[in-house]
């Protein structure tokens, strides 16, 4: 999914996002603004062309989680056209917490993937998922795109940051239920 907004009559790509119920879009906080009109575009592996079978839809409402803080957060960065994919190692939590790693930055509700210097997250990335795949073959959504390393897209020994979903499933279940 393909997070929107809109400025001068044009449309721009700001975050990911993963389909999570019919009509619900499971993003990251930081890429949410009141003063923004949005939109999400499913289907679409191209963000600039007009596919077979893509949909735009005009976002109703917007719910962000009661505990967010904007305080560390920076976006608006150039992104590929392209939809990309990789497959990344998730990375142990004392490891990812690590001196030599993220430090105290790193948090037991995050969930930490790469760091190889190969394949991470990068500039508009956030807000999509880290989906891991279950005994029973389904996949499942486990993180959200959450953090880079300012030191640059595949930096070695940072691997990205992932929001970890399960810790927020009773509040997604509740907004979900009562909305």
């Amino acid at each position: 999914v393909s997070l929107q907004y809109s400025s001068n009559g044009q449309w721009y790509h700001t975050c990911g996002g993963s389909l999570i119920a019919n009509n619900w879009v499971l993003t990251a906080a930081h890429c949410i603004s009141s003063s923004r009109t949005y939109r999400v575009v499913l289907g679409r592996h191209n963000l600039y062309a007009a596919e077979s079978g893509s949909l735009a839809v005009s976002v109703s409402k917007t719910v962000v989680h009661q505990d967010w803080n904007s305080n560390q957060v920076s976006k608006n960065r150039a992104v590929p056209d392209d939809l990309q994919q990789g497959q990344l190692l998730v990375v142990d939590y004392a490891t990812c917490s690590s001196s030599r790693s993220w430090g105290s930055t790193v948090k037991t509700n995050m969930i930490c993937a790469g760091g190889d210097g190969v394949i991470c997250t990068c500039n508009g990335d956030s807000g999509g998922p880290l989906n891991c795949q279950a005994a029973d073959g389904r996949w499942e959504v486990h993180g959200i795109g959450s953090l880079t390393s300012v030191l640059g897209c595949n930096y070695y020994y940072m691997p990205s940051i992932f929001t970890r979903v399960s810790n927020y499933n009773d509040w997604i279940n509740s907004v979900i239920a009562n909305n």
